[in-house]
């Protein structure tokens, strides 16, 4: 029987490491513009080598053809760029086994930690859902356990606003007595946002209508005694129930459809975000033309004044090493941002030439596209073309949209045309749009319709497009007015 223990043991693997440089060339590919001009404003002020050229200057062809024509006179200890960027092709190959094997190695030094929290510092928040609640408690007469214990509930809220757990519980852990918590929580749940502290989505709708007055309502009945079948939809039986017109059930369902199911989300972080197209294609003088968004990007050369210090012959090898090394760095940088310029043409490029058809009719003639079919056009691995869409957008004549919307799967019709799934989508979508709201159309009955137009799918593929559109089954979709 073998013993039990600690043991010391060696152990030989082997591993894709890459170096800092061809990681951040990685980074900079990857990048959308407005992150892309945050790294370069970075290493602008951590290189001292570095400057930027006034909006008017020179583009970054002309900006690479300075930075090469101007080299330090110790060329041993220059970088050779183009055997970099071979190296960065090779690899290729092996970005996503390595990602997938050092997925939770990242690497996050103090600096970058340093950096992030003064980018949240910075941000100017609103009022949160806590602060607003506290507020509240603040001006109400309560004594100082039932203050306490409203605080200690405020806490608890999950992000829809909701006090899930059970009070007798939270007794415990606050160490405070149960009758002071419920009396706290009586209190929270009459604090704005209406339905705020329920302990689910029956509560939350009731306590919203006696808020509003409404708490003997028809609608308040059928959310206290009938939220089974209100969720259901069976108006009909509902009606039966309360011996009631169907015209009365459909208002007071309507009714409940006006309340807030989540009072705490509009205290929620905030996710939207400003989108900054990286690319804009568009019809212009009889061609459609693709323009890269170089605005947001500084345009960066190397400092003539280091080269010239470091010619002078003046400076210990410590120094002369460190001005050298930066701009190696500062080179590489340049050079980094001008490839992933011309990578994100040349895709852009392809799409426009596998997605013709879309750019010029709209969405009913997108193509189904594969990365691996734009990655043999432009010459790269398909990890690449991943890499060089993730988070970016284009400005399309039909809207702005992300990169990755070009790239999906599809079928053949009947006829032999590619289809995409996102033009089928559309196509369920309109169908649906005009079923009779009194009799819905079933996921069969879509099918049908669709193999009719010599598109054929199975009804559960049907069924599974409709749920990704947000589309409710067929007897939530009925309407009985």
């Amino acid at each position: 029987m073998s013993s039990q223990g600690l043991h010391q043991f060696q152990k030989q693997t082997q591993s894709l490491v890459l170096a800092p440089q061809l990681r951040q060339s990685l980074k900079i590919l990857q990048a959308p513009t407005m992150e892309l001009r945050n790294e370069i404003l970075e290493e602008l002020q951590s290189n001292p080598t570095l400057e930027e050229l006034p909006i008017d200057g020179a583009s970054l062809e002309s900006t690479l053809e300075n930075t090469e024509d101007n080299d330090t006179p110790d060329q041993s200890t220059e970088m050779d760029l183009e055997k970099d960027f071979e190296i960065l092709n090779k690899l290729d190959e092996d970005w996503r086994e390595h990602f997938a094997q050092a997925g939770s190695q990242n690497v996050y030094t103090s600096d970058d930690a340093q950096r992030r929290q003064h980018f949240f510092d910075s941000l100017v928040s609103d009022t949160s859902l806590q602060e607003q609640l506290i507020r509240q408690a603040d001006l109400a007469d309560l004594d100082e356990a039932q203050r306490e214990a409203i605080q200690y509930l405020i806490g608890c809220l999950d992000d829809r606003g909701y006090l899930t757990q059970d009070l007798s519980n939270l007794s415990l852990l606050a160490h405070k007595p149960l009758k002071v918590m419920q009396e706290a929580h009586d209190v929270l749940k009459g604090l704005d946002p209406p339905g705020i502290g329920a302990s689910d989505l029956q509560e939350c709708l009731h306590i919203q209508l006696k808020l509003k007055g409404r708490g003997n309502s028809l609608a308040a009945r059928i959310v206290q005694e009938h939220f089974d079948l209100l969720l259901k939809r069976r108006i009909p039986e509902i009606a039966k129930r309360y011996g009631a017109d169907l015209e009365d059930v459909q208002n007071g369902i309507e009714e409940i459809s006006n309340l807030d199911p989540s009072p705490g989300r509009q205290f929620g972080e905030d996710t939207n975000q400003v989108v900054t197209p990286d690319i804009t294609i568009e019809f212009d003088d009889g061609n459609w033309m693709v323009y890269l968004n170089n605005d947001y990007i500084p345009r960066l050369r190397i400092s003539n004044v280091y080269k010239e210090i470091i010619a002078r012959g003046q400076l210990s090898n410590q120094e002369k090493e460190y001005l050298q090394g930066k701009i190696r760095s500062g080179k590489f940088l340049i050079s980094s941002i001008e490839q992933r310029q011309q990578t994100i043409e040349k895709i852009s490029r392809s799409i426009l030439e596998f997605q013709m058809g879309f750019f010029e009719e709209g969405i009913s003639k997108l193509r189904p596209l594969t990365m691996t079919q734009v990655a043999d056009v432009v010459g790269v691995h398909e990890t690449t073309v991943s890499r060089a869409i993730a988070g970016k957008y284009v400005k399309t004549p039909h809207g702005v949209l992300p990169l990755k919307y070009f790239f999906t799967p599809g079928y053949n019709s009947g006829s032999g045309e590619s289809l995409s799934n996102t033009t089928i989508k559309d196509m369920m979508a309109t169908i649906i749009e005009g079923e009779d709201p009194a009799k819905p159309l079933s996921d069969q009955a879509v099918t049908n319709l669709l193999a009719e137009k010599d598109i054929k799918i199975a009804r559960r593929t049907v069924a599974k497009y409709r749920e990704e559109l947000g589309i409710l089954p067929t007897n939530l979709r009925r309407s009985y007015n």
